[in-house]
């Protein structure tokens, strides 16, 4: 590990369709541990190997709650004091995760796996029918994960163009204005505490519902705010990525031909070409949340001081040769796959296992029902989006 003294300007480059900056593997080789500059906010640290990944993402040392009080490195003019659970360190994020966490365990989830194709074949149903070309964001990808939170939560689907509209606010870096971001969340906020005063009228057996009774029941285990906050996250973070990452997916399989045919033919292959494809696609468009050194914490010749932020790059991490073979390569049959795409430590992805599911069902039907899917127009026609956290298409143009 090398220390150059250099201050970068991050992102390093402006996110263009999946391609991960080149830069991001000369830094993990040569200077793993770099002092970056956002556009706004103070100055952090960006790790890029995957052992400093997990270490900042992992480590008590490291706090998410520290941000709350500071110039949190960032990419958008408009600081937002936004609590919750992304802002949280244990024992309260612990006491939040804990509420919520029974409701995506493996075993839960499998339960919901026979729903979760109805409403794929479903879609599948209604994108065949209207001819033999469709937008896969539209018509597939949004409206799967959307529905399946919906009904998790107890969320009227009907809503599903505002939840939309919020959560790009939730995920803006220049998309909208700070009035703006802060408008469509007050407007979120507003909407959960409504539809979780309709749940104290009329109880529900859903997620919504059993946050609502360890609220009222017990409120040293959730305050009111907590409550708002903890829903409207769920809400987000339950389809956003997903909604991602299924059109991000099929991406990468159409411009990877010959793995696109192993998959066909070994359709068994579906779990592991998911987490091969949460290692190679880099979801995020830069480093975001990041983690304060609670005491100095050594990295080789680099000495992260108390009080510094750190923002991780867990995209190269995934591309690390010293945990991944042939690290640039696609391999949908990889079997050691430690990838970090779904995070790491206390924050650890909450719906793992939902998103998991969805994003095999996702596969698995699209290659059943759409044996010949195709780009419609060629990759030139995708359009993707801009001035967000998260990379994707906005709009997918596919024919079969």
């Amino acid at each position: 590990m090398t220390v150059s003294g250099e201050t970068y300007a991050y992102p390093f480059s402006e996110p263009h369709r999946l391609d991960l900056d080149p830069f991001y593997a000369k830094l993990r080789a040569e200077e793993p541990l770099c002092r970056i500059r956002l556009p706004y906010g103070e100055p952090a640290w960006l790790a890029t190997r995957h052992e400093d990944v997990r270490t900042v993402l992992g480590d008590p040392r490291f706090s998410r709650a520290a941000a709350l009080e500071r110039d949190e490195p960032r990419m958008h003019a408009h600081l937002r004091r936004q609590g919750g659970i992304l802002a949280m360190d244990p024992p309260d994020h612990t006491r939040l995760r804990r509420l919520v966490a029974k409701a995506f365990t493996m075993r839960r989830v499998e339960l919901l796996r026979g729903r979760t194709q109805e409403i794929a074949d479903g879609l599948a149903d209604a994108m065949a029918a209207g001819g033999d070309r469709a937008d896969l964001v539209e018509q597939f990808a949004l409206p799967l994960p959307i529905t399946v939170i919906c009904e998790l939560l107890g969320v009227p689907f009907e809503d599903r163009g505002d939840f939309r509209i919020w959560s790009d606010a939730f995920l803006s870096t220049s998309k909208l204005t700070g009035q703006q971001v802060q408008d469509h969340i007050e407007s979120m906020n507003g909407y959960m505490a409504h539809l979780i005063a309709e749940r104290r009228e009329r109880p529900a057996d859903d997620l919504l519902g059993a946050l609502v009774r360890a609220r009222d029941e017990d409120n040293d285990r959730l305050s009111e705010e907590e409550l708002v906050q903890l829903a409207v996250g769920l809400l987000v973070a339950g389809h956003e990525t997903t909604a991602s990452q299924i059109p991000n997916f099929v991406h990468v399989l159409l411009t990877h031909p010959e793995e696109l045919a192993r998959l066909r033919r070994e359709p068994e292959l579906v779990p592991r070409a998911v987490e091969e494809l949460l290692r190679f696609v880099p979801l995020g468009a830069a480093g975001a949340f990041p983690r304060y050194a609670l005491e100095d914490v050594e990295f080789g010749p680099v000495t992260v001081r108390a009080g510094e932020p750190v923002l991780v790059a867990a995209a190269a991490a995934n591309r690390d040769p010293e945990v991944f073979s042939d690290p640039e390569g696609l391999d949908l049959g990889r079997s050691d796959n430690p990838h970090l795409g779904l995070g790491h430590g206390p924050h650890h992805c909450l719906g793992a296992q939902l998103a998991r599911m969805e994003l095999q069902v996702a596969l698995e039907t699209l290659l059943r029902r759409f044996p010949g899917l195709r780009f419609d127009g060629g990759p030139d026609a995708v359009v993707w989006k801009t001035g967000l956290l998260v990379r994707g298409p906005s709009l997918m143009p596919v024919a079969w």
